[in-house]
């Protein structure tokens, strides 16, 4: 075995927090109360396999504060881990190195509604839902929607380039990303890009540091491009007999049908199960054996009503068994409730699992289906499977049956995951289409990057961060 990566790290000294104390005063440092501390030893991963806690939490209020901390942290080579709100799903807020868990939740106001150019600017700690209730009044919105949005922070958006339902028309949040004011592992601060819509000026540094999930750099603010709001939608609630036939009539709606919808999910008979029953709601058919909630926007009403026409046309030739639409803010809700309560009713089932994040070409999906049930059978686990069906990527849950003792889990979980991943590789696909890699993931990275492509990204990272001190343990798997 070589040294143990963590040999390379100094230790948080009582010196040390005497000097992040005079950085971010006493009510921005948390330090020697492990319970305050153990909610920022976790994101949501199940299991405390992926838990790892700080020595120190350091809770910023502006950038040069953020700066000062980076450069003593990279003076001393002390690691450092950026978090937002913690809903991240790839363990890339676990401090998995201890050290100085760099939290940016006091960095949380909304700086400028720039209605005339169409941009935010935001700080990383704002709730992302909090940056459209303030850009409502105005007839806007910011279209980078993931499904966590009451939650989680807009830096974390932007770490892990995050997606959600309604990226097959809107695009991921790096779409939106105009600039960035971000803080070097070495303390530098740097500006990049601006409220301007066109900028091929060197290279696209932004677009860079979209989705490197806090290991190249600490955002510290955030300019984003706004929208035109919707004025008019339609949500689709469609039940099908069987898995094949709902995802089947996906690329009818979008190719035969020429329709761009907002959002097309899809879920299959456990997901229906775990989901209803938890939020206590009512099948929508007896025999349904998956189900697609598809949503249309515009801003034409004639145009959405024809959309709406044309897909329950296509669906029902696909073998719809009924099709519910929703017009009204009270019937979406409801018909959104069960794919938004989605992951709280899996844990009620069994809290402990493995929430994946794969994706494969959309014309793919009917073949990997089959892949998920045999693996559910040979590894005795339950994998039911939601997710976004429009771009192909879809959410299998491996969770543990309740019977099945905890230490086979344990070691079973690998094994599933590599040859699960295998399987997505083998359809064209990759491990992760929004939640990104993490700790949680690193290891299996090879099995779908080439080993050129990981050493040209180490050589990407090593220029940043010289001395690897920011969020070490995340993308990479160990040397």
């Amino acid at each position: 075995m070589g040294p143990n990566p963590a040999s390379r790290y100094a230790e948080v000294t009582p010196s040390i927090l005497e000097a992040l104390e005079i950085i971010v005063g006493a009510s921005g440092l948390l330090a020697g109360d492990p319970d305050a501390m153990q909610d920022y030893a976790h994101d949501e991963v199940a299991g405390e396999r992926y838990a790892h806690m700080p020595d120190v939490v350091v809770k910023p209020d502006a950038a040069d504060q953020v700066s000062q901390i980076l450069k003593m942290a990279n003076q001393e080579r002390i690691p450092v881990t950026p978090r937002g709100a913690g809903s991240g799903l790839s363990c890339g807020a676990v401090p998995v190195y201890g050290g100085i868990l760099l939290s940016l939740e006091r960095m949380n106001r909304i700086l400028e509604i720039d209605r005339e150019n169409l941009v935010a600017v935001v700080q990383p700690g704002v709730v992302t839902n909090d940056i459209n209730d303030r850009v409502e009044p105005y007839g806007l919105f910011y279209a980078g929607y993931p499904m966590s949005l009451e939650l989680c922070f807009i830096g974390g958006n932007v770490a892990e380039n995050a997606g959600g339902g309604r990226a097959i028309k809107y695009g991921v949040t790096g779409r939106y990303v105009l600039g960035l004011e971000v803080v070097l592992p070495t303390g530098e601060i740097v500006r990049l890009g601006g409220k301007r819509v066109k900028d091929v000026t060197g290279y696209d540094m932004i677009h860079l540091l979209v989705g490197s999930e806090g290991t190249l750099g600490v955002f510290t603010e955030i300019t984003l491009r706004l929208v035109p709001r919707p004025t008019t939608r339609a949500v689709l609630l469609i039940p099908f007999e069987d898995s094949s036939s709902a995802i089947g009539a996906v690329p009818r709606v979008m190719t035969r049908g020429r329709i761009t919808p907002t959002s097309v999910e899809f879920m299959d008979q456990r997901a229906i199960q775990a989901a209803y029953e938890y939020t206590g709601e009512r099948l929508p058919h007896p025999d349904v054996g998956a189900m697609l909630l598809i949503e249309v926007d515009g801003t034409d009403e004639e145009r959405v009503e024809r959309d709406v026409n044309s897909i329950i046309e296509l669906c029902l030739q696909e073998g719809a068994l009924d099709i519910f639409v929703g017009n009204t803010p009270r019937d979406e809700r409801r018909m959104w409730r069960p794919r938004q309560a989605m992951a709280e009713a899996l844990k009620a089932i069994c809290p402990v699992q493995s929430l994946e994040d794969i994706v494969v070409p959309l014309s793919q999906i009917p073949d990997l289906i089959p892949e998920l049930d045999r693996l559910s059978d040979a590894y005795d686990v339950l994998i039911p499977c939601y997710g976004h069906a429009g771009d192909g990527n879809l959410h299998a849950t491996i969770v543990k049956k309740p019977e099945t003792p905890h230490d086979r889990w344990e070691e079973r979980l690998p094994e599933i995951l590599e040859e699960l991943y295998q399987v997505v590789a083998r359809l064209g696909g990759t491990i992760s289409g929004e939640h990104g890699i993490g700790s949680k993931r690193a290891r299996y990275l090879p099995l779908v990057l080439d080993e050129k492509l990981i050493e040209i990204q180490r050589g990407i990272k090593d220029v940043f961060d010289p001395l690897g001190i920011l969020n070490p343990g995340k993308i990479f798997p160990p040397e």
